[in-house]
C-alpha cells in the first residue's frame, strides 16, 4: 500500500513539474514523501507536525491523531502551561524580561508579549533560549515510556534546531492569503499584525522542502481529509 501511494504521488509531481517547470510546486504539492528511510527511536515512533501560523496545523493534527489512534503531544498546550504564574517558564522570564510585559495580577500580557515577539527578533530569541530547553524538558517527560507512533505537534521545529528529534516531519501547507485571513479570524488582529508574525518564522515553502511528507490545507477541509486518509496509509497506520 504504501509503495502504491508513493508512486502514485511521485507520478502527479512529475506532471505538475511538467506543466509549471518549478521544483517548489512539487515539494509542496499535496502530500510528498522526500525521504524513505526513517529513523527509528528504540521505543516510539514519534511524528512531528509542524507549519506556520494559520496553516491549520492543530486540527490537521487532532484529525490525524483520531485517524491513527495515536496518542498526541501538544507543544503550544505545554508552553500555555509553563507560562502560567508560578510555572517555571514564567518565572523565567519574569526574571529576564521587562516588568511592562506583566499584568498587575501577575499574568502575562499575552497581548503586548506577543506583539514584542513579532517585531523584535532579539528580543524573540531571549524568549526562545528561555522556554525552548523547559518545553522540551516537558515534552521529553511525556513520552517517556510512549511506545509505538506518537504525533507531536511542534510549531516551532526547524526554528527550534528540533528536525533531528523527531523521526517523520510533517510539514501542513496552506498559501499566505488564507494563513492572513485565518489569523485575522481567529486572533482578532490586523492583517499588518498577522503578516509580522507569519514573518517571524521560517517560510513555509522553506519547511515543506525539509519535509518528509506535506498536507495541503489551501482548500476545503474534505480535501485536506482526503490526503490525510492517503498519509495515514503512508505510515502504516491503516491496513
Amino acid at each position: 500500500m504504501q509503495l502504491r501511494f508513493l508512486s502514485t504521488i511521485q507520478k502527479q509531481v512529475k506532471s505538475v513539474r511538467s506543466r509549471h517547470h518549478c521544483g517548489t510546486i512539487c515539494r509542496i504539492f499535496c502530500i510528498y514523501c522526500k525521504k524513505s528511510i526513517l529513523l527509528q527511536h528504540k521505543n516510539a515512533r514519534i511524528i512531528g507536525i509542524t507549519g506556520g501560523m494559520g496553516s491549520g496545523k492543530s486540527r490537521v493534527c487532532r484529525y490525524l491523531g483520531r485517524l491513527c489512534q495515536m496518542e498526541v503531544v501538544d507543544l503550544d498546550d505545554i508552553c500555555r502551561k509553563l507560562l502560567l504564574p508560578g510555572n517555571d517558564g514564567w518565572q523565567a522570564l519574569k526574571e529576564n524580561i521587562d516588568s511592562r510585559f506583566f499584568q498587575s495580577d501577575g499574568e502575562l500580557d499575552r497581548v503586548s508579549f506577543r506583539d514584542e515577539l513579532f517585531k523584535n527578533k532579539q528580543f524573540r530569541n531571549l524568549v526562545d533560549s528561555l522556554l525552548h530547553p523547559l518545553a522540551q524538558k516537558k515534552m521529553n517527560h511525556q513520552l517517556a515510556g510512549v511506545e509505538g507512533m506518537v504525533l507531536v505537534e511542534i510549531p516551532l521545529l526547524f526554528e527550534a534546531g528540533w528536525q533531528d528529534y523527531v523521526d517523520v516531519i510533517i510539514v501542513v501547507y496552506a498559501e499566505k492569503v488564507h494563513r492572513m485571513q485565518r489569523i485575522v479570524n481567529r486572533d482578532g488582529v490586523s492583517e499588518e499584525q498577522a503578516g509580522l508574525a507569519i514573518s517571524a518564522q521560517y517560510s513555509l515553502s522553506r519547511k515543506a522542502s525539509l519535509a518528509h511528507y506535506v498536507v495541503d490545507n489551501s482548500g476545503s477541509w474534505k480535501k485536506t481529509c482526503n490526503q490525510l486518509e492517503h498519509l495515514s496509509e503512508a505510515l502504516g497506520c491503516k491496513d
